[in-house]
């Protein structure tokens, strides 16, 4: 019902309607900082997408009292809430007392719950431990919601008029059962009041958050009914759309519209019309030319090499990559000549272009390019500050570099902007832009 057909297609459908969501991680390392809570941004991600609007994010650390206060206060305000941590087997993990205390009962050990559990350390031939037993115990009148990747089983539970859904922290965890469990739960709860969702994600690089939102702004005037999102997933903004209706093809229609329009507005800095991120779309055009990719990297240190082999399939089309941090390996592996590093240095459009060209001759690639820069944060001079960055690319052709400035004060940011840039000289390149 749920897996393959949705997942396969870049406008995501889903039987929704404008139910009101909560979130509530659960945690001490997550109320103190100590944990990027990443769960409750991936949720919301997936109820928005799928039509339920999320009201509010909450947070509690492992205090039994004020969990089970909040989770009383969220039970009479909205209809569904997705609630994470705290299903571990130690004593801080005391997420089930609270939701059994918010909703009047008792804890019981599920004999489903249990039988999970069991079957989790046999199959890995291990014991399980007292202390295990202890993630088998749940609200009574909970319905227990299967893990297939950890020991901490999850449950749903209705207090008032909400339906909660309390999963494990871990994200893995997490996301399957989110996936298997949840949502298809919550589509069964709508029942016959729901109403269609599509959900187009555009993603685009090369113009700031402010820039892409003056540009799409107009766009929920010219095509009533839709909503618009702007996400920034640093170095990319994506800008998503959100249509709920009874009209499947109507819908379509719509966010085809709104797609071409946003196009028109955008140009040349839309990455992909299916939210796919750089690396992907790079694979996919060097995919449709038959063609091949070597990189050499100093300043970016194996970023590039690693976003593109992050891509299932990149062994069909990424062949090379070396990272030449030392002047020496620049010259003795990648050919770049002494005279240039001595008159240019090694941060110059001149090292750069042989650096792309030498990755390119090595590996005897249709493509090779290159990074050399000054990440930071020390290292900069007047001439060269902090963020300047030399990128080579070569082809059958020719073999050019280019020269950059990113007011970036962090070495990390940096480096991702640097690589970014890169992987967008060589998709302009591809795509005769």
């Amino acid at each position: 019902m749920f897996f393959a057909p949705l997942w396969l297609r870049s406008d995501k459908v889903w039987k929704g309607d404008k139910m009101k969501a909560e979130i509530l991680a659960t945690g001490d390392e997550i109320r103190s900082g100590a944990l990027v809570d990443t769960n409750s941004a991936y949720i919301a991600e997936k109820l928005e997408e799928n039509g339920i609007a999320v009201q509010r994010h909450n947070c509690a650390g492992d205090d039994a009292q004020v969990l089970e206060a909040i989770i009383k206060e969220i039970s009479g305000r909205v209809d569904i809430c997705v609630v994470t941590g705290g299903l571990g087997p130690t004593t801080d993990d005391i997420t089930a007392e609270a939701a059994a205390a918010a909703a009047g009962v008792g804890l019981v050990e599920d004999e489903k719950a249990l039988s999970m559990i069991a079957a989790f350390f046999k199959k890995r031939n291990r014991e399980m431990t007292a202390s295990n037993r202890k993630q088998a115990l749940v609200p009574r009148g909970a319905k227990t919601l299967y893990n297939p990747v950890g020991t901490a089983p999850g449950f749903s539970l209705n207090i008032k008029q909400c339906t909660f859904f309390f999963l494990p922290g871990v994200p893995p965890e997490m996301v399957r059962m989110l996936a298997a469990e949840v949502l298809p739960d919550i589509e069964k709860i709508m029942g016959t009041q729901r109403s269609n969702c599509l959900v187009r994600n555009i993603s685009t690089f090369g113009l700031t958050e402010s820039a892409v939102g003056e540009k799409v702004a107009e766009v929920t005037d010219r095509f009533p009914g839709l909503r618009l999102g702007l996400r920034a997933k640093f170095p990319e903004i994506h800008v998503k759309f959100y249509l709920n209706g009874k009209d499947l093809s109507r819908m379509q229609a719509t966010l085809d519209a709104a797609t071409e329009w946003v196009k028109g507005r955008v140009g040349k800095y839309v990455l992909s019309t299916r939210g796919e991120a750089m690396p992907r779309v790079i694979g996919r055009l060097l995919m449709e030319k038959r063609a091949t990719l070597a990189v050499a990297e100093s300043c970016t240190g194996g970023r590039i090499a690693n976003w593109v082999t992050d891509v299932s399939g990149s062994s069909d089309y990424f062949l090379f990559s070396g990272v030449s941090y030392a002047n020496a390996a620049k010259v003795d592996i990648l050919g770049v000549s002494s005279q240039t590093l001595d008159e240019y240095g090694a941060v110059s459009e001149e090292t750069a272009r042989e650096m792309a060209a030498g990755a390119r001759r090595i590996a005897k690639a249709t493509y090779g390019i290159s990074t050399t820069g000054i990440a930071g944060p020390g290292g900069g001079t007047e001439e060269k500050p902090v963020g300047t960055v030399c990128i080579g690319l070569a082809t059958p052709e020719k073999a050019l570099g280019k020269r950059y400035f990113f007011p970036f004060g962090k070495r990390s940011m940096n480096k991702s902007i640097f690589a970014m840039m890169a992987l967008e000289m060589l998709r302009r390149e591809l795509l005769n832009i």
